[in-house]
């Protein structure tokens, strides 16, 4: 495609579309990240920030990538040779255990068809006296299969081991509740449900983490030296302000629409877009109803990545490509963040345009999403 008339459908599972009263917001001029200007700004955002993550506890932002919030989880809390507990329910899932190897920990990796969510029992089963940590992906991009963390916590009954989870795609989309759940360390990023471009990795911490205090160096990751400065406005190190006033004024969109509607919103979406699949007589690569994602939707459909191309190259939409093990077999449509039925109608009718010129045998799904959505 030379020319495209029209805005580009970024449906992939993130990074989501950026409203423009973000965008707006972003380009403010930059101020002194130590006048007091800033320093007002700094206790209001963070106490915004603490009720996406259900929590009323510390929450620590870096300038960073997810995977940025993934590393300090782990060395702040513990030390090499200390034995983790993981579960392969995905591709960042299998990242996440490779990085705890990198860093010299010890992993117990627990097998999995990444169609199924992690499963309590294994929890229980798998833990050992020498477990210092529990590292769930609570929403697996890759995969569109959400796990039950209440249950994961349930399962470690009272085991004192940490319990670390991956919120990357499913915070601000998906009810999630760090302090309820007796979650240790929460992490995530910005790109996703909380509408702004890549740079902020985001991190809930609990007491018990704050006081494990493992033995792994650290100096940019130490969560103390950010929390102690928080607490004047400031940071040890120059801050992402422009990233900072679009996460204001994200917060001020969630808050005002309501978290409990912002994760209706998101659940009906889901369902719609499930509707569709269905209608196609497609397979939904989840095989467990109660762990569909409500942030994307992963469809097996052979040659996925000509799939892609077609409705890259008609339509203008990106969608998600499989990752690790379902590369090509998979391909993955974002319905989170920034977004309303208008959005889901566009874009499921691209996929099934897309489907049908790519030379895949479907029916109408659109029809059945549209059903759905009209109801609701």
């Amino acid at each position: 495609m030379s020319f495209a008339s029209g805005r580009h459908f970024l449906q992939i599972p993130g990074p989501t579309n950026v409203p423009d009263q973000v965008l707006r917001a972003m380009s403010a001029p930059t101020i002194d990240h130590r006048g007091p200007q800033f320093a007002a700004m700094v206790p209001p955002l963070l106490e915004a920030l603490k009720p996406v993550f259900g929590t009323t506890g510390d929450v620590v932002l870096y300038p960073s990538s997810g995977t940025g919030a993934w590393e300090a989880a782990l060395v702040n809390t513990l030390s090499p040779g200390d034995r983790v507990l993981c579960f392969e329910t995905g591709h960042f899932a299998t990242l996440w255990q490779a990085m705890a190897r990198d860093l010299g920990l010890e992993v117990d990796f627990v097998p999995g068809d990444w169609r199924h969510p992690v499963d309590p029992a294994e929890v229980s089963a798998r833990l050992t006296p020498e477990t210092k940590a529990v590292l769930v992906v609570h929403n697996e991009t890759s995969t569109g299969v959400t796990s039950d963390i209440a249950a994961v916590r349930r399962a470690m009954g009272d085991h004192p081991a940490l319990l670390m989870v991956d919120t990357v795609s499913s915070l601000g989309s998906i009810d999630y509740r760090h302090d309820e759940w007796g979650v240790d360390v929460t992490v995530s990023c910005s790109q996703k449900g909380l509408m702004l471009p890549p740079g902020l990795g985001l991190t809930a911490v609990s007491a018990k983490a704050l006081a494990a205090s493992g033995g792994s160096r650290r100096s940019y990751w130490a969560w103390q030296p950010i929390i102690e400065a928080n607490k004047r406005g400031a940071f040890p190190y120059t801050p992402p302000t422009n990233l900072l006033y679009g996460l204001r004024e994200a917060l001020h969109m969630l808050h005002s629409e309501g978290l409990p509607e912002v994760y209706a919103r998101h659940a009906r979406h889901a369902a719609a877009t499930r509707a569709a699949v269905q209608g196609w007589g497609l397979e939904l690569l989840c095989l467990d109803p109660s762990a569909y994602s409500n942030t994307l939707t992963a469809i097996l459909v052979p040659g996925a990545d000509h799939v892609r191309e077609v409705i890259l190259d008609r339509f203008d939409m990106s969608l998600g490509a499989g990752l690790g093990k379902v590369a090509g077999e998979v391909f993955r449509i974002g319905h989170l963040g920034h977004f309303n039925d208008l959005s889901l109608a566009g874009t499921l009718s691209g996929v099934q345009m897309g489907l049908q010129i790519a030379g895949v045998p479907v029916k109408d799904g659109v029809s059945a999403a549209l059903s759905l959505l009209a109801e609701a």
